[in-house]
């Protein structure tokens, strides 16, 4: 199913209801969430049958959708739970399943005969004949695995039925293990990183130890925190979007069920703008088309690893792995969410995140705008006192905001900004 530049799918991770708004709110096409049962981020929120139907409400009332992730490798007293949560998916309306072992596809062929299913890309799909296996078996969508190249997934697409959704993630954090099929977490912490509970033993760092009597230890360090030999890079294919377009891709899935408010809307509405930005200049008919620098400055404002194209070009850079510190970079952190705007005395009612203080500089992210800024000029609490700063938070206050804005607009506090 090829598309023309900049159609594809715009699907990103909403960990929780009010991420779920938040991703819709940055334009997101879609959204995929995790059931309190059998998603593969068990320390996630999650959505309960209420949280699922008030989501996929939303998220149809804006003509978007909502996949939902049953990809944990399931055990056989797993199915006890999957009636229940299958009805639940079904009374919600969601759009499909995201799902991973053939048992659990053939328990939702059974129930819900007619609900899309996505194959999880733990499922590993990298050739033409286990895609067209699984279309075979009333898969809709495969959710390809990370480590093909651009060039692979154009041939892949070229011997593959028609009908056949290709989708394939394009930012996030990477597992060091084979398409996230890891065990390191079940020797080391005893919680199954294929079952929602991974600790993430690849960000710790590590020392390389003689096997011999003394069991003499060597230092291993490339940095003052130690060698973490295992801790890949963040995934960022922003500039390659045109490529994954035409090689097939129609979803471009972006990772963090686990992630913050900031990281879900800052990435969503940077990719959204790149998506529009290329469809754009396709209408237009120029094949060359250079990527604002500003939306690619975006994606440093949120937190993360240095970032790779991991396995897109073919063979991985000697740098996929980042071994000097388990910890991650961000140039901007939330200040506060918009809940309304008084246009004639221009102050915005705000829900604080984190500390700002009365003449600090806030810049504004909203949908499709990353350009403006305004000094606040005071703040109030909800009875009308005035603060120096706003220190609490959650606290809901009205501060200074000569920039128009909206609710669910995203106030940040840039560093050195």
């Amino acid at each position: 199913m090829r598309r023309p530049m900049g159609s594809a799918e715009l699907l990103s991770p909403a960990g929780n209801l009010e991420r779920l708004q938040i991703a819709l709110h940055y334009g997101a096409d879609a959204v995929y969430v995790g059931a309190r049962q059998l998603s593969l981020r068990n320390y996630a929120d999650n959505f309960g049958p209420e949280e699922l139907r008030q989501g996929c409400g939303l998220a149809h009332a804006a003509g978007k959708k909502v996949y939902v992730a049953l990809n944990a490798f399931a055990r056989d007293e797993d199915f006890n739970a999957l009636p229940a949560l299958l009805s639940a998916v079904a009374e919600a309306g969601a759009d499909a399943l995201i799902v991973n072992d053939p048992g659990i596809l053939r328990a939702v062929r059974r129930t819900l005969p007619d609900l899309p299913l996505h194959l999880s890309t733990q499922a590993n799909t990298l050739n033409s004949e286990a895609a067209t296996f699984w279309y075979e078996q009333g898969i809709k969508r495969i959710v390809l695995a990370r480590e093909l190249s651009i060039e692979q997934i154009a041939g892949l697409r070229a011997k593959t039925p028609s009908g056949l959704e290709l989708e394939a993630f394009v930012h996030g954090a990477m597992c060091m293990a084979y398409s996230g099929r890891c065990l390191l977490s079940n020797y080391i912490a005893g919680r199954d990183s294929n079952r929602g509970e991974c600790a993430q033993p690849c960000r710790w760092a590590y020392e390389l130890r003689e096997r011999g009597a003394q069991g003499e230890y060597f230092s291993i360090e490339q940095g003052a925190e130690g060698s973490f030999v295992f801790n890949a890079r963040d995934l960022r294919l922003m500039e390659y979007l045109p490529a994954l377009l035409r090689a097939g891709v129609c979803s471009c899935k972006i990772e963090g069920r686990m992630k913050s408010d900031a990281y879900v809307a800052t990435v969503t509405n940077a990719y959204r703008m790149a998506l529009d930005a290329y469809a754009g200049a396709s209408a237009r008919g120029e094949a060359d088309y250079t990527l604002p620098g500003a939306l690619l400055r975006e994606l440093d404002k949120v937190s993360h690893r240095p970032y790779t194209t991991g396995f897109a070009l073919g063979k991985p850079p000697e740098n996929i792995q980042y071994t000097h510190s388990a910890g991650n970079i961000t140039q901007a952190d939330i200040a506060a969410i918009v809940l309304g705007y008084d246009a004639a005395g221009k102050v915005a009612r705000v829900s604080q995140r984190n500390k700002f203080a009365d003449g600090d500089m806030l810049h504004i992210l909203a949908p499709g705008d990353i350009g403006r800024a305004f000094r606040i000029a005071g703040i109030k609490t909800r009875e009308g006192a005035a603060m120096e700063s706003a220190p609490h938070p959650m606290e809901e206050l009205y501060i200074g905001c000569a920039e128009p804005v909206q609710a669910g607009d995203i106030l940040r506090i840039e560093r050195g900004g």
